[in-house]
């Protein structure tokens, strides 16, 4: 039986929704606005796309972009094969170690990324991948955190249509390709969405590696683009160029929502 919310309860979670989502509105506002309107507060309607043009005609964002899109998904796409034959080793195959080696998982998590960077970097060096988008994307071709999402998700598949499979001849690959990926397609949405919007996000690590212009992701862009004026930053185009950064990332939330909280409801993961 559904219990009936309190109007106190529907105002105090409208008010947290709005305090929430103000400083988006006011970022979304601020980036349609006048440059000489967006640090003053005015009712007066109005509207135009100067920022964006003028944000476009600053600094290549197209390039930025295309940078961020190849590292991103470079890494996705690695880190769905490594995820994919992991998980199903840690859910579905009995090896000597595996107790050690879900340890070290889990001690990867806890850890924070950042300690990682001066040992990543000097590898990086040594075999000639600094200033490089390979080297930004190879310290991450492995997720601890997919490695647990996908092997919950494996181990929820019934045995019988394994059993079943095997007894058909089906391979190791075929079985995962026709059973276990299928049956997990909302952890492997979360996964994606998680990936992507980390990576896409990501600012220290591709600014230690990267030096040259020309092979810069978005976040190095728009922190440069916003000092790149003496006179201290323009808002108003600052607040338009964050927007163009962070635009594709919500329409991807929008668009798989129901997905991805579908997917750590069911594995468990908080």
């Amino acid at each position: 039986m559904k219990t009936k919310m309190s109007p106190i309860k529907y105002i105090l979670l409208a008010a947290l929704c709005f305090l929430w989502a103000f400083p988006l509105l006011w970022a979304v506002v601020t980036a349609f606005r006048p440059s000489n309107l967006a640090t003053g507060f005015s009712l007066t309607p109005s509207f135009t796309l100067d920022n964006i043009r003028e944000v476009f005609g600053a600094a290549p964002f197209v390039k930025y972009g295309l940078n961020t899109v190849i590292i991103v998904f470079g890494i996705l796409g690695v880190q769905l094969v490594t995820v994919t034959l992991g998980a199903y080793a840690l859910a579905r195959v009995d090896f000597a170690g595996k107790g050690l080696a879900m340890a070290l998982i889990m001690m990867q998590i806890i850890i924070p990324a950042d300690i990682l960077i001066l040992p990543n970097y000097q590898t990086l060096k040594a075999v000639n991948l600094i200033d490089s988008r390979l080297g930004v994307m190879v310290p991450y071709f492995a997720s601890s955190m997919g490695l647990l999402l996908l092997r919950q998700a494996f181990k929820s598949v019934p045995s019988a249509i394994v059993d079943a499979a095997r007894m058909d001849g089906a391979t190791v690959l075929q079985t995962l390709r026709y059973i276990f990926i299928p049956c997990s397609k909302a952890a492997y949405i979360s996964f994606a969405i998680c990936s992507i919007s980390t990576h896409w996000n990501n600012f220290l690590w591709p600014m230690i590696v990267i030096n040259s212009p020309e092979k810069r992701p978005l976040t190095m862009g728009l922190v440069l683009f916003a000092k790149a004026n003496d006179s201290g930053p323009m808002w108003a185009l600052v607040t338009s160029a964050t927007l163009l950064v962070m635009f594709p990332l919500f329409v991807m939330f929008c668009v798989f929502q129901k997905q991805f909280v579908s997917s750590f409801v069911t594995s468990g993961i908080k």
